[in-house]
């Protein structure tokens, strides 16, 4: 049976130390009220229809990144049954130069500045591309075996690839497609070449070929 994305929040264990980031398909004020009791931080998008009052605009100093719009303490409602209590939020309103658009953050991080806000949520995008990247190039729709630990090998053993192939990226002084790179490494995966000097110059031994026959043809 499906759950609801949300429903996951549950399961988290509140900590002081720990600041969770999220997508707004996880909004939850119950969990968010929970978080805020146990003195647990928390960052996510606010929803496009969310209700709530706005009771304090905060100002936003020279030290803080210029693509932080508006920094604001709002309050919204809690409703756990008939009850329904108050909890204040902060939103922070972003524009991001690089996607040309803007971004409005809800946390309860009232003492960090509001461009480290956004800034979370932008290390959060970072893992959701890493996550894009893994299932693009390694497709782990087939498990060698069916238990936890040959499972978590499977997955490990994906992560040591793709991290090696980004060094590989990194180094080569070729520009390479990160996907086709993948691709030709699993063509040649069972070939004894020297893997950096041929992804620098993969043309070199149709030149040699080519040369010879140019020799050929004018003696």
């Amino acid at each position: 049976m499906q759950k609801h994305d949300h429903q996951f929040l549950e399961k988290l264990k509140c900590d002081e130390n720990t600041i969770y980031v999220f997508d707004k398909g996880y909004n939850d004020y119950r969990a968010f009220e929970h978080f805020t009791n146990h003195k647990t931080g928390f960052v996510t998008r606010i929803k496009d229809n969310a209700s709530y009052i706005k009771i304090e605009e905060l100002d936003i100093n020279e030290q803080i990144h210029n693509g932080v719009l508006k920094d604001e303490i709002i309050e919204i409602e809690v409703k756990k049954g008939k009850e329904i209590s108050k909890l204040r939020l902060r939103k922070v309103v972003f524009y991001d130069r690089v996607n040309k658009r803007e971004f409005e953050f809800l946390t309860n991080l009232f003492e960090m500045r509001a461009d480290l806000i956004a800034a979370l949520y932008k290390i959060r995008w970072q893992i959701e591309l890493l996550f894009k990247q893994l299932k693009q190039n390694f497709p782990l729709k087939y498990f060698l075996g069916d238990n936890e630990n040959a499972i978590k090998i499977q997955i490990y053993c994906v992560l040591i690839v793709n991290l090696l192939l980004a060094v590989i990226k990194k180094r080569l002084k070729r520009s390479w497609a990160f996907s086709n790179l993948v691709s030709f490494c699993k063509i040649h995966l069972f070939n004894y070449i020297n893997l950096m000097k041929f992804l620098e110059n993969p043309e070199k031994d149709w030149e040699i070929e080519f040369l010879k026959s140019v020799q050929l043809t004018l003696f």
